[in-house]
């Protein structure tokens, strides 16, 4: 009897693992589109195109059972603007703050998460899993953080803070929305969100640059981009089965260690000190929170 009950609870970290593999190869190659001279903000609507193949996929696979309630609509579509949103603060912030200030900041949005689900969801772990979360929360901003020039004011912090805030609530909202609603409709609408926005990435298109229209420019974004996709439907489950305090930091210090191991092994990058510190230290909260003995929440009691 305890197998059959502990089966089902174990779900989460295939799914959360399967997130980072994808995000982690979607990271390595992720660069490709803009050094081939395919801009952000196109790939942008392709990677909101690359969302309709899963979401069909998943809802053909349960029937067309699409929940059209207003809660499981504005669930759906908050989680997606959310997530779509902070994307293009992203752009914005980019063009007039230092890279290397910005996404160890928004790097930090498991905080959100878990400050969010600890005291709303009421949701706990044991002292590995703790050490985990702390040590993730740690290496996130080291993955990121490198040193460069001077900053164009201080406009890019503001907007840095809103995407770490908007991407930690996305999370905690995906946690709480399957509570009550499909993973597959969750998905439906985040895909719907993404393509509202599309318009908008389009509109901060630079056509006065040159554009690269060929097949190592939109087909091969759309290639990488539906990793990215993919990854986001793997993440819905991983939050519909487990902790968000659990799932959030293992995916976000997860995907970069793979990243990380990719680049070294086929285009012998090696990462700065600081930069192998927090690989370090990720890949030790990454065992730990994959070795923590499952706990029901609250609600499972």
């Amino acid at each position: 009897m305890s197998a059959v009950v502990a089966a089902p609870r174990r779900r989460w970290l295939a799914y959360a693992l399967t997130t980072v593999a994808l995000w982690g190869v979607w990271g390595a190659l992720a660069g490709l589109s803009a050094q081939r001279g395919f801009p952000d903000t196109l790939v942008y609507c392709v990677w909101a195109l690359t969302m309709v193949p899963p979401a069909l996929f998943i809802l053909w696979r349960t029937g067309w059972q699409l929940d059209r309630s207003p809660r499981a609509i504005a669930y759906g579509l908050a989680i997606g603007l959310l997530g779509a949103g902070g994307q293009m603060l992203l752009f914005k912030a980019l063009t007039i703050g230092p890279a290397y200030f910005i996404f160890p900041i928004i790097s930090l949005s498991p905080v959100i998460t878990i400050v969010l689900s600890f005291a709303l969801l009421r949701e706990r772990t044991g002292w590995m899993g703790a050490l985990g979360i702390v040590l993730a929360l740690v290496a996130l901003p080291l993955l990121d953080l490198s040193f460069g020039g001077g900053t164009q004011g201080l406009g890019w912090f503001a907007l840095a803070l809103i995407i770490m805030a908007a991407w930690g609530i996305q999370a905690y909202f995906m946690k709480l929305a399957n509570h009550t609603v499909s993973a597959e409709s969750i998905f439906f609408y985040m895909m719907v969100g993404a393509l509202l926005l599309a318009p908008v990435a389009w509109a901060m298109t630079d056509w006065r640059q040159p554009i690269n229209t060929g097949l190592d420019g939109p087909w091969m974004t759309a290639a990488i981009q539906v990793l990215n996709a993919v990854g986001a439907l793997m993440l819905v489950y991983a939050f519909r089965y487990g902790k968000a305090i659990v799932v959030a930091p293992l995916t976000n210090a997860g995907a970069p260690l793979v990243t990380a191991v990719l680049s070294l092994v086929f285009a012998s990058v090696v990462p700065g000190p600081l930069k192998m510190v927090g690989l370090v230290l990720a890949l030790i909260a990454s065992l730990l929170l994959v070795l923590e003995p499952e706990r029901p929440a609250p609600h499972d009691a």
